[in-house]
């Protein structure tokens, strides 16, 4: 909850970015295998959202990303098999990792066919441009007639 608003206040797109109005944290987030998710930072800029996943060790490959209805879903499926066979024994080690984690955004507040990523050091970046009618306006003075 927030304490007692000044009259003077308005709430930016950062704000209701924060209160969930933009992005919202929800219970869609999850890992079928009990690991950790990957860790999300979530940047704003005056022309765009940023969001910065950290997943070391993976590929671009290994990364699905999908926009439907104000939703984005960040989600990856990875499979190792490893054999080592020897004169007396095999052995056999797999391993499998999946996470999604899912973003709604509001209506309206970004550009859904202009959203892109990036995956460089162990770090996933996607970008999603604001629309003009959210980004920051500049102050304007009024004329009084």
């Amino acid at each position: 909850m927030l304490a007692k608003r000044n009259e003077n206040y308005l709430p930016s797109i950062f704000d209701r970015f924060w209160n969930n109005e933009l992005m919202d944290w929800g219970h869609s987030n999850f890992s079928s295998t009990n690991t950790s998710l990957p860790a999300v930072n979530v940047k704003e800029t005056d022309d765009d959202f940023i969001i910065e996943l950290a997943a070391p060790g993976m590929e671009k490959k290994d990364f699905k990303i999908n926009f439907k209805n104000n939703v984005l879903t960040i989600s990856s499926e990875r499979e190792n098999k490893n054999e080592e066979k020897n004169d007396n024994y095999t052995r056999k080690e797999f391993s499998y990792q999946s996470f999604q984690r899912s973003f709604t955004v509001a209506e309206n507040a970004v550009k859904g066919d202009k959203i892109s990523a990036k995956y460089n050091n162990g770090i996933l970046n996607v970008t999603l441009p604001k629309r003009e009618e959210v980004k920051p306006q500049p102050e304007r003075e009024i004329t009084i007639s």
